[in-house]
């Protein structure tokens, strides 16, 4: 069997705000959005080093206040691009936990929190 990527659907429910934070802050980019039709809501696909995250305005689809890990072996690098910026909705800071990592967690503006990490060495 060959394990395949898992891709987190997380419900947002506002297209400028997700943009500004998913795109603007975080780095992401658009690969694709979908809508049945204009005035439905929106489906679309962002990428970044190797992660993919889907976004979706579907009911249904995606919890509030999920809570998705994201492996970041440049974790340090990562954090001083996000403080680096000047956005007033996010100041994330780096935590070492008991179980031997480092992360640095960001809420997104629909309560979605995001949690990037790296092993700390033994």
């Amino acid at each position: 069997m060959t394990a395949c990527p898992i891709i987190p659907v997380l419900r947002m429910f506002d297209e400028t705000r997700a943009l500004d934070f998913y795109v603007d802050f975080l780095g992401f980019q658009v690969d694709w959005t979908h809508r049945f039709e204009p005035a439905l809501p929106l489906y679309m696909q962002l990428s970044r080093d190797g992660w993919v995250l889907h976004l979706s305005e579907h009911h249904g689809d995606g919890t509030p206040g999920s809570v998705i890990r994201l492996l970041a072996p440049t974790l340090e690098n990562l954090h001083r691009e996000m403080t680096d910026q000047d956005y007033g909705f996010c100041r994330p800071g780096l935590v070492t936990t008991p179980w031997g990592q480092l992360e640095m967690a960001v809420t997104d503006p629909f309560g979605n929190r995001l949690v990037f990490y790296r092993e700390l060495e033994p």
